[in-house]
């Protein structure tokens, strides 16, 4: 199994997403800055690995501090969060373990505790979010397989598997789950424009673990759909709001509306990090617009006419009413989300 991302004596070691497939390559990123360029320029991407990056880089942040700047560790620190928090804009996780890491270091510090100390508690509290993480997708894993029908054809968008996590995966945590159950399937896994996660990242991973996976455009699902040769959908999400509203990788709405007109089921795979309690709807997420060279170019080749107007969006907003269910690592929940997601919080 690949490492999608890690802590070591030397750095943060991190796979370089962006050179896949063709490319397996590790950076060593060697302090909290380099993690958030990486963050930024889709090194690493998908919520949980970027909420797990951000809680490594702190830790190194923090060690580094100790023996650079110890006077003004706390400011030093402060800075370290503002500019990890301005890596992405959209990935709940992030804010998330930015939050966990700096509460963690203000109980450390009212509690009389010195700089390598609270250093030393930063470093054990990324690990655990990183560990969390893996056995909260492995859960997932295990209560989405029962959605998922022996001889199923599974349709996702994008890429919610052991890269964009700590590496299990969401959405491909429920398609490994459902092999690991015994279950055969196909994975029909849309390319993803324009960055490609699908064609690039989903196909790389299944490939590697032997699972079937079919490579379909875009533009394909509604057809093969109308045709009955997709039986259900599994994604993974950025944010969901607390009515259930879900920001995902473009492509995902017109995917759902789709599965909709069908009358084919489609879920969401995500931990319970991923929600947003204070975000009441899907018109309350923040929706990165990224380089318009990303859909001009392709590896730095031109594929539109210099100077066309181009619009960039990272993700959209999929309305709850297109959901059918959300799987999370304490549980499935069903329509009405405003309470079942609540309810997973307090169970």
């Amino acid at each position: 199994m690949f490492i999608t991302v890690e802590r070591t004596s030397e750095g943060v070691r991190m796979l370089d997403q962006r050179l896949l497939p063709s490319t397996e390559k590790y950076l060593m990123l060697r302090s909290p800055g380099e993690v958030a360029d990486a963050i930024r320029e889709m090194v690493v991407r998908g919520a949980p690995a970027i909420g797990v990056s951000a809680a490594f880089g702190l830790a190194m942040g923090a060690s580094d501090a100790v023996e650079r700047d110890p006077a003004g560790f706390d400011q030093v620190m402060e800075q370290h969060y503002t500019r990890m928090a301005a890596a992405r804009p959209t990935a709940v996780n992030l804010f998330w373990a930015i939050e966990r890491m700096k509460q963690v270091a203000g109980e450390a510090r009212s509690g009389g505790m010195d700089n390598k100390g609270i250093a030393a508690r930063l470093e054990h509290e990324a690990q655990q979010i990183h560990d969390e993480d893996l056995e909260s997708c492995k859960a997932i894993g295990r209560f989405g397989a029962e959605l998922v029908a022996d001889g199923s054809r599974l349709l996702t968008h994008c890429n919610a598997g052991g890269l964009a996590t700590a590496g299990y995966g969401t959405a491909l945590g429920v398609v490994r789950g459902a092999v690991e159950a015994g279950k055969k399937l196909t994975v029909l896994a849309d390319e993803t424009r324009p960055f490609l996660q699908g064609s690039r990242l989903t196909s790389w991973e299944l490939m590697k673990d032997g699972i079937d996976t079919v490579l379909i455009t875009d533009g394909m699902s509604g057809s093969l759909m109308r045709r009955g040769e997709i039986d259900l959908v599994v994604v993974g999400s950025d944010r969901i709001a607390a009515n259930g509203d879900i920001a995902n990788k473009i492509g995902t709405y017109n995917v759902a509306v789709l599965a909709k007109e069908h009358d084919i089921p489609f879920y969401v795979a995500a931990p319970l990090s991923t929600i947003d309690r204070n975000c009441p709807d899907g018109d309350s997420i923040p929706i990165e617009e990224r380089d318009p060279k990303e859909v001009t170019e392709f590896h730095g080749t031109p594929v539109a006419p210099e100077g066309v107007g181009v619009k960039n969006p990272a993700f959209d907003v999929t309305p709850a009413s297109y959901v059918k269910a959300i799987v999370t690592d304490k549980g499935i929940a069903r329509p009405p989300y405003t309470d079942s997601l609540a309810a997973l919080f307090d169970a």
